[in-house]
């Protein structure tokens, strides 16, 4: 990376899948850090045990200390180690489950309160508090649900189902069985690739064949569903709900999913870094950040000092035509990756009194 900022090269590294169960997402991970490198300028499988040793290869033999990558949050707690050994930084760019906040990391995507806690607050008062869990058997979907859980009981819903594929698993069968069976007002789906995708078509038919379950009634909603995945679901996707800080416009020449736009912002926040501090390392971080904000594809964002979470726009987005349309928008929402300052009357308002079932 170089530039009349920099005035010299800088080595940083690129970590993602280019196959794989969430191959379409470390791919729009991946362009959108390419394209941040090219403005400034102006691959492991998807096999989770790779990571740790592609971050200890990029650390080990090049002069890289900033690593953009990882798409899972199993991965990411894989590289952690290895980053806290060497000194080195991870840039990240999906969203996650929260409940965590390590040094070595920057967080450039939504945590639960800048995705979960805003979606089911739009969603309960419009649809109802009733869900039903899904996802793929491994630490998003496990954390995720767990939330969910809490604040659909703050909501005054109840869990009717909580289900768990293997990564890559295609069989649905009994997931919409159950859900037709339990008659949910929404489904919250944290199954990732392939498996999300047999769903969605799955629930399409479901939803043809019984109009309880049109998108209209009875939606899905993702917290980590972006346009780079809407190809592959097609028209099974039409009007159910997704999150995140960033949707595309029609017709802008922009990064065309949340996920290229918080990669290309890891690119830019840390080229920003460097051109006034070009020695800058993890535990300059803090500093370097505190006080500041930045121009990103995401907008003008913060970063908090001491968790290293980004402030962000939260936009929940309905499926339309192929593309997200917005329908609900905050600007700015600081982080909370513990929830600590969650309050349920101001997602929930008063307590409800009773449980339909």
């Amino acid at each position: 990376m170089n530039g009349d900022a920099l005035k010299r090269r800088v080595e940083i590294g690129i970590l993602y899948s280019r196959s794989g169960n969430y191959a379409l997402v470390s791919q729009a991970c991946r362009a959108g850090a390419l394209a941040g490198i090219t403005a400034v300028n102006a691959d492991p499988d998807g096999q989770i045990e790779r990571y740790a040793q592609g971050c200890q290869d990029i650390l080990a033999n090049s002069s890289a200390r900033h690593i953009i990558g990882a798409v899972t949050s199993w991965s990411r707690k894989e590289v952690i180690p290895v980053l806290e050994k060497a000194g080195g930084t991870l840039w990240y760019a999906c969203p996650y489950e929260g409940f965590e906040a390590n040094e070595h990391v920057v967080y450039l995507h939504a945590c639960p309160n800048q995705h979960l806690v805003p979606l089911l607050g739009h969603v309960v008062p419009r649809f109802g508090a009733n869900g039903f869990l899904l996802g793929s058997n491994y630490i998003w979907g496990w954390e995720t649900n767990r939330v969910a859980r809490d604040l659909i009981a703050d909501g005054g819903g109840k869990v009717l189902g909580e289900r768990y594929l293997p990564l890559g698993e295609a069989d649905v069968s009994r997931l919409v069985a159950e859900i037709e069976a339990t008659r949910p007002n929404f489904v919250l789906n944290n199954l990732i690739g392939p498996s999300s995708y047999a769903f969605l078509a799955a629930y399409a038919e479901l939803g043809r064949r019984d109009a309880y379950f049109a998108s209209s009634n009875c939606p899905v909603l993702s917290c980590n569903l972006t346009e780079c995945e809407l190809p592959a679901i097609g028209a099974a996707g039409e009007g159910h709900l997704s999150v995140g800080p960033y949707f595309h416009a029609a017709g802008a020449d922009a990064p065309v999913s949340s996920l290229e736009a918080s990669a290309n912002a890891c690119v830019r926040v840390l080229a920003e870094i460097l051109a006034r501090e070009p020695e800058a390392r993890w535990t300059d971080l803090p500093r370097a950040v505190a006080g500041r904000t930045f121009a990103t594809p995401l907008g003008e964002i913060a970063i908090d000092p001491q968790t290293q979470h980004a402030t962000l726009p939260v936009e929940i987005g309905r499926i339309d035509r192929g593309r997200f349309e917005i329908v609900s928008r905050a600007q700015a929402v600081a982080p909370d990756p513990y929830l600590s300052r969650y309050n349920r009357a101001e997602i929930f308002g008063r307590p409800r009194l009773k449980v339909v079932s």
